[in-house]
């Protein structure tokens, strides 16, 4: 392996370890999503069924207990009214593993998954789609603390047999399980049925941390993490996409790869989701980069550099893809203070890609300042 080569191998896993950490903490009108404007006249019903998605999604990240606040909620609303935030992303199912409403899946039900932190949700999503804001369901898949233990046929195991944990002591359930696909599939369903106007799935991945030694893949004759992976894209899109928008959340990093096939050791490449989602969402907090990528001193200090080089290398292979790219970008404090300006400079390097069509906001403790808006 020559320097050039380990040095991107050196990067990459430093980025996995960096992104895993700070996780924990056209128009196109009417696409099966929620509301519906039918003749300039409206119904409780029929607006409960579809709604319109903006031109341009521009979103922020909710927690289930942020959405589920009635003051917090009103106060977001008011925040952007006649902004250019447009949209909001909620968990209903997030890295615990539990479903943040009252969810009515059997088998939600029957391994006792649901943890109602929503106590309303269609009032919830109403209350957004009356403010003519778009609603994204953010749902996490393989790193499943509840659903490995209860069904450990399920679970990612050791060489030993037993239910592997990562380094956070967070079980995961195995991407190639069939079973795994029909539990997350009927969630997407029924959050749509619900009145969301987009499924975003996240942690569609192996891991990336823990005794990776230790863990038993037990990958298909001729299969690799990525070609699991793309036969479970196919089946969400397959059922999904007559009825809804759907989104995936990838490391930054396989914008960088799209050259290659190099799956991050997760099996996440960026050529394969493109090929069956609606946008494909990379995470591309600078923080998250190596500190001297592309030789900077410290890569966070320079947001629009950063997001704009993923964009700008992986354009030639997402001619004649699906997605639309729709970065997650930083709206947090991590090896940089992260102002208005650090802000606006992502954003801007996004609006000026040709591959793009909007963007989303994380900040983990959902602390948005006026400049946001």
């Amino acid at each position: 392996m020559n320097k050039s080569n380990k040095n991107i191998l050196f990067y990459s896993i430093l980025y996995l370890v960096l992104i895993a950490g700070v996780l924990l903490l056209s128009y196109d009108p009417y696409k099966n999503s929620s509301y519906a404007y039918l003749d300039g006249k409206t119904t409780t019903e029929e607006t409960e069924k579809k709604f319109a998605k903006p031109e341009s999604v521009r979103g922020l990240y909710l927690t289930a207990s942020s959405a589920n606040n009635d003051e917090y909620r009103k106060n977001i609303i008011a925040a952007m009214k006649d902004s250019r935030i447009n949209s909001v992303v909620i968990d209903i199912k997030d890295y615990s593993g539990y479903i943040l409403y009252d969810s009515q899946v059997p088998e939600v039900q029957k391994i006792k998954a649901a943890k109602v932190v929503m106590k309303d949700l269609k009032k919830i999503i109403a209350d957004f789609h009356q403010a003519n804001i778009y609603t994204i369901a953010r749902q996490t898949v393989f790193q499943d603390p509840v659903l490995a233990p209860a069904r450990p046929d399920t679970a990612m195991k050791t060489l030993a047999g037993n239910i592997w944990y990562d380094n956070k002591g967070l079980a995961w359930v195995d991407p190639k399980n069939k079973d795994v696909w029909s539990y997350n599939l009927a969630i997407a369903q029924e959050a749509v049925d619900i009145g969301f106007d987009e499924i975003n799935f996240d942690y569609m991945r192996y891991p990336s941390d823990g005794n990776m030694a230790n863990m038993r893949y037990g990958l298909p004759e001729n299969k690799s993490k990525a070609d699991v992976m793309k036969d479970f894209y196919k089946f969400l899109s397959d059922n999904l996409s007559d009825q809804t928008y759907i989104s995936i959340d990838t490391f930054g990093l396989v914008m960088d790869h799209a050259d290659d096939d190099y799956d991050l050791n997760i099996g996440q490449r960026l050529t394969d989701a493109a090929d069956y989602f609606d946008y494909v969402c990379p995470m591309m907090y600078p923080s998250h980069y190596p500190l001297t990528y592309l030789g900077y001193t410290n890569s966070a200090e320079h947001p629009g550099p950063v997001v704009a080089h993923g964009l700008k290398i992986s354009e030639p292979y997402l001619e004649g893809k699906r997605a639309k790219i729709r970065p997650w970008l930083q709206a947090f404090n991590l090896r940089a203070i992260y102002t208005s300006t650090m802000i606006d400079a992502q954003i801007d390097a996004v609006e000026n890609a040709t591959t793009t069509e909007g963007w989303l906001l994380w900040n983990a403790r959902n602390y948005y300042p006026d400049y946001i808006f």
